[in-house]
């Protein structure tokens, strides 16, 4: 089914073209990843295809039984409101019943009246919303969103962009079968988990995807278009990230090439036009017009858009960083219970974690924003450290980004020796002269993470602490940012949720497990996973072969323990599981019988089959369920 068309798109920004005369087409089933440099028109372009801003030339054809779904950086939220009520928004039965039964069900919500609850279940049970409800308890349980009660403008910003993923997930589920799902930087604020299990679900819901993400590992597992926006130009590629990869760097090729092509006939034509008399001929009229033409060609700029890091560091010293017996807790929760690491020259540690277990508590106090509780934290006399941090840049007012940077310093030594001017390193920077004068509020927020990248470099570090530096960065930008950090001579400290980028810069990994224990893991983060990935393999295969041994002495003189009480919740679900398999039993033998008669046409086989397969899946699930409960009831 075709879902969007888009013909002619032109848009600009006073003199500042974003897009000229664009096309594309969306199909059903399609998982498009959109790429540009920050502030090529990534956003303004998703606004056009929601209706939210006009183009100055073109047209968006969005097919009638299309419902576009966004999920944008920023979340509007009532925050009057609690979790609950800003994800179950809408105004639909079955989304009220689950709003109005996991209101009474929240684990931390009180005791519910019975009669409420009672009403409740009777509810779902008429809407058949029990599927949906399951379905619900995903999403929530893997985005880790548990205090439904919670008011929305007490959570994070993370918090909350994992509420706004929860909300629009939960969304799609229940609208009509065609939806267009745009998501702008769906991974930010996610761990690995969750990133990996949304894009196992992305790709199960086989739903139609334009997707914005600078997470490379992502792009690859759930998109099979990608399309760029690069110099007023939309050009499209088939297949995964790296066939783009491997077409974007013959067609920059291919253009170097006719260009040079275009200049040669250029030098020729020009001295053949100085030779022309006045006098014109039909003839030679033709080819003076050519001659323009060709003109145009010869003088395109092929504008190499790469952000360049030449740096000059800081000379590294014998001492770096050491921590000795550092003990750091907040309440409960335990950060580093006598933590102890020596940092040597030209070091790259990942550090990884579950939220909430201390990741940015351990930086912070490295960089001496935060004291430990007890220990040492020594910090040699020669390091100059460059904190690039989530917050981003911090100013007290609103100014123009030349004046900001020249606030730091008019001219900047490069590693070659030379300097350039506040102005020449914007422009390495990618922030050519007319957009120097631009005030910072009016920046992309891409721009604004590369500003502070500059700003951060500026100061010649030694010692890189990057705190989730690829968000909102674009994918160039991360490239050349990656090529720059591998031939970094100081010491790197990334806290990362990229797989990718972790992958290519880090030498091993502070893996933060909780309750004050770090491993230290020699390798990087996909090594890592495989690993974690085998050891819970092995934990599990090891629990099986581990079976207890009955002591007869304790089974005279001591009771058999009592049972778990079910709730009231758990005796429910145990009532649908068994009115669920055996509905799932009696279609089975339906199939059976009508697949073992003989005189089935043919095309009715095939269908029958499949069926068939999801029946044996749906009652192994059921029935392991089934037997855990009725384990509980004893």
């Amino acid at each position: 089914m075709h879902y969007v068309t888009v013909e002619g798109l032109t848009k600009s920004y006073g003199t500042k073209p974003l897009f000229r005369d664009i096309s594309f087409h969306i199909e059903e089933g399609d998982k498009i990843a959109l790429v540009a440099l920050n502030g090529s028109g990534k956003s303004t372009l998703l606004k056009i295809i929601l209706g939210k801003e006009s183009p100055d030339e073109g047209k968006v054809w969005i097919h009638k039984d299309v419902n576009v779904v966004m999920l944008e950086q920023q979340a509007d939220f009532d925050l009057s409101k609690n979790v609950l009520e800003n994800i179950f928004d809408h105004s639909n039965p079955i989304l009220n019943a689950i709003k109005e039964y996991e209101a009474l069900t929240d684990e931390e919500a009180p005791e519910p009246d019975h009669e409420a609850l009672a009403a409740a279940i009777t509810k779902m049970d008429e809407l058949n919303a029990w599927h949906f409800d399951s379905k619900v308890k995903q999403i929530l349980g893997k985005l880790n969103i548990h205090r439904l009660d919670q008011p929305i403008g007490s959570l994070s910003g993370g918090q909350q962009k994992r509420v706004a993923l929860a909300k629009v997930l939960i969304d799609i589920g229940f609208e009509h079968k065609h939806v267009l799902l745009i998501m702008d930087e769906p991974t930010n604020h996610l761990d690995v988990s969750m990133i990996e299990w949304l894009e196992n679900y992305l790709d199960q819901e086989r739903v139609t995807l334009l997707l914005v993400t600078h997470d490379r590992y992502f792009l690859d597992s759930v998109c099979n278009e990608v399309m760029e926006l690069d110099q007023e130009q939309l050009f499209i590629y088939k297949g995964d990230y790296e066939n783009y990869l491997e077409k974007k760097a013959a067609r920059e090729e291919s253009d170097k090439a006719s260009v040079e092509k275009a200049r040669n006939v250029y030098r020729k034509e020009l001295e053949w036009m100085r030779k022309q008399p006045k006098a014109r001929t039909t003839k030679s009229k033709s080819r003076q017009d050519n001659f323009y033409e060709v003109k145009a060609k010869a003088t395109t700029r092929i504008q190499d858009q790469q952000l360049e890091l030449n740096v000059k560091m800081t000379r590294l010293g014998g001492k770096i960083l050491e921590l000795k017996k550092v003990y750091k807790s907040y309440g409960e929760l335990s950060i580093l219970k006598g933590f102890d690491y020596t940092f040597k020259k030209g070091e790259r540690v990942g550090v990884v974690g579950k939220n909430g277990v201390g990741k940015s508590t351990f930086i912070n106090m490295l960089l001496g924003k935060e004291e430990p509780d007890s220990g040492k934290i020594n910090v040699g006399e020669t390091i100059v450290f460059g904190d690039y941090s989530q917050e981003g840049l911090v100013i007290k007012e609103d100014v123009r980004v030349i004046e900001f940077v020249k606030n730091i310093a008019e001219n900047f030594p490069l590693a070659d020796g030379t300097k350039v001017s506040a102005a020449q390193f914007l422009e390495l920077f990618l922030f050519p002269a007319e957009k120097q004068y631009t005030y910072i509020s009016k920046l992309s927020g891409g721009e604004k993470r590369r500003l502070h990248l500059l700003s951060i470099l500026f100061r010649n570090p030694n010692f890189l602490v990057l705190d989730e530096p690829t968000n909102d960065l674009d994918l160039p930008t991360l490239s050349i940012l990656e090529s720059f950090l591998q031939e970094y001579q100081g010491c790197i400290i990334i806290v990362s949720h990229d797989r990718y980028f972790m992958d290519k810069l880090v030498d091993h990994l502070f893996v933060f497990e909780g309750q004050g224990q770090i491993r230290d893991y020699p390798g990087n983060y996909t090594q890592y996973r495989e690993w974690e990935k085998e050891e819970e393999k092995r934990k599990t295969q090891a629990q099986k072969e581990v079976k207890p041994v009955p002591d007869s002495t304790k089974a005279v003189t001591q009771a058999p323990e009592k049972g778990k009480k079910m709730s009231f919740k758990e005796k429910r679900e145990l009532e649908m599981l068994e009115q669920a398999i055996e509905k799932l039993e009696g279609e089975k033998k339906e199939i059976e019988n009508e697949l073992s008669c003989g005189n089935l046409p043919f095309e009715k086989i095939a269908p029958l089959t499949t069926r068939m397969g999801e029946i044996l899946e749906l009652l192994d699930e059921k029935s392991i369920r089934w037997l855990e409960l009725s384990e509980i009831e004893g």
